[in-house]
């Protein structure tokens, strides 16, 4: 397997997707949400016959109590600014506190492509960490690389009481077969983001649940509530692939890409992306979301808090940045991620990144980088991180804590998005893909070809279906 993935980084050129609503320096893909060129080998990385993960080899039934005195920890993450400061917070408190003799090196890599490419560098030498934040447009390279211990074999190992994580959080890292390859760590759902004053000033009481909904209000905020614009909607790929969650419907073949590697897309099939394109583009032509470009650009986010835009889609991650810059010259509103039509059903997937632990083979490094995994992902730290970053606590238990308690009591709008989070159902837990981040950027670049009028919304569908057909096929003949 890693020889198959190995030989695919060096025969393949990188295609590099622009991040934005919740990426390592603020933003995130999800995200999730750029820029993986992830494993689709048929084989999942788990043991069909088990339904366990892997056996590396390197987890033995004395795990829990190996020795980790004087052991270093490297660890690479990708966050940046402000939530650098708050991962060299967590990491300094580690180092600090911890009886175990554990010393752990965090060091920055850059944004999220940056890191995952650094790593395939690394591993092609044989230098690697011990432990890699990813985000989660890699999960399926680093599930089929041969590079990493699953996170199951350390949770089984130890014993560790999975059900303190969020349901839905854990869903999307966790395969068909029930094992968690990594640890979630900084994760987040979209938004509808909205301006209370001028709903306030057009009459209009609650926010709208649909795309179908907002141009039933489109007039009355833009003649009564002052807006020029109704709806900032960056062209984001993950924003089209949460109207496909909302929908109910899948991406891709093979369980969405979660019982085996995807083959192909259905999106065209089960008519989701032309529901999508159609509504995003009645929108804009009745002047309601007009082209504000891709994500990159951040230009939605200033129409949105310079008070141009009534409404805009956005991180829940991107929460006390929108606050900061709005400057409190208006009331900021969350709401759920809006539907496609009033009658979807579905829920919504998270984006962010995760925690991978590295394969290099000493069970004492092993159990060094599990205790450093337990202690970020404990409520104390959660809920810190949370109030520091806005991304979800991935631990129930944070919320008792009085961090979290003191957080949702200044930012009440944060509440919208744990309520969304456990409002939706894992079976929403969005698409497994290996070409994800060339996925998006031919999603982003044929809804910009439909709202420029260079196609209409069905060849914009045939196009993206065919083009990101063909870079699955072209990758799986690399790792057949």
């Amino acid at each position: 397997m890693k020889k198959r993935v190995i030989a695919s980084i060096l025969a393949a050129a990188m295609v590099v997707s622009s991040l934005a609503a919740c990426g390592g320096n603020g933003s995130d893909s999800n995200s999730g949400t750029s820029g993986s060129t992830s494993g689709t080998s048929q084989t999942s990385g788990a043991d069909s016959e088990s339904g366990a993960a892997d056996d590396t080899g390197v987890i033995t039934d004395n795990f829990a109590n190996v020795d980790t005195d004087g052991a270093t920890v490297t660890f690479w993450h990708s966050m940046g600014g402000v939530n650098g400061e708050a991962m060299d917070y967590l990491v300094n408190k580690f180092n600090e506190e911890n009886t175990d003799g554990i010393t752990v090196e965090a060091v920055y890599q850059g944004e999220y492509d940056d890191t995952i490419n650094k790593l395939k560098s690394a591993q092609i030498g044989n230098m690697g960490a011990d432990l890699v934040q990813i985000y989660d447009l890699g999960t399926r390279f680093m599930i089929d690389s041969g590079w990493i211990i699953p996170m199951q074999e350390m949770i089984d190992a130890d014993g560790y009481d999975i059900s303190q994580i969020e349901p839905n959080v854990a869903a999307y890292y966790t395969t068909e077969d029930g094992a968690m390859y990594s640890m979630p760590f900084n994760s987040s759902t979209p938004l509808l983001y909205y301006n209370k004053d001028m709903f306030d000033a057009a009459g209009i009481t609650e926010a709208p649940t649909s795309l179908e909904g907002i141009a039933q209000i489109g007039d009355a905020l833009m003649e009564k509530g002052g807006a020029q614009e109704v709806i900032a909607i960056s062209i984001y790929g993950w924003y089209f692939e949460q109207f496909l969650c909302k929908q109910g419907l899948d991406m891709v073949d093979n369980g969405n890409g979660r019982e085996s590697a995807a083959t192909s897309v259905v999106f065209d099939e089960n008519g989701g992306a032309l529901n999508i394109l159609n509504t995003w583009y009645d929108l804009y032509q009745q002047g309601y979301a007009p082209n504000v470009g891709r994500s990159g650009s951040d230009t939605a986010t200033t129409d949105f808090t310079s008070g141009k835009a009534a409404m805009m889609l956005g991180s829940t991650a991107s929460l006390k940045q929108i606050l900061l810059d709005s400057g409190g010259n208006f009331e900021v509103g969350t709401a759920y991620y809006p539907a496609v039509s009033a009658d979807d059903k579905g829920g919504v997937s998270i984006g962010g990144a995760s925690l991978w632990a590295l394969n290099n083979n000493d069970e004492k490094q092993a159990a060094a980088t599990w205790k450093f995994i337990k202690f970020l992902i404990s409520p104390e730290s959660q809920a810190y991180w949370n109030a520091q970053t806005g991304y979800f606590p991935i631990v129930t238990g944070a919320q008792e804590e009085q961090v979290f308690k003191d957080n949702i009591a200044q930012y009440p709008q944060f509440q919208t998005a744990l309520d969304q989070l456990h409002d939706s159902a894992p079976e929403y837990a969005g698409a497994l893909l290996s070409v994800f981040p060339e996925s998006r950027q031919i999603v982003e670049t044929q809804i910009e070809n439909m709202l420029n009028g260079n196609v209409t919304a069905e060849e914009a569908v045939a196009n993206m279906a065919d083009d990101i057909n063909e870079t699955i096929e072209d990758y799986n003949l690399v790792n057949g």
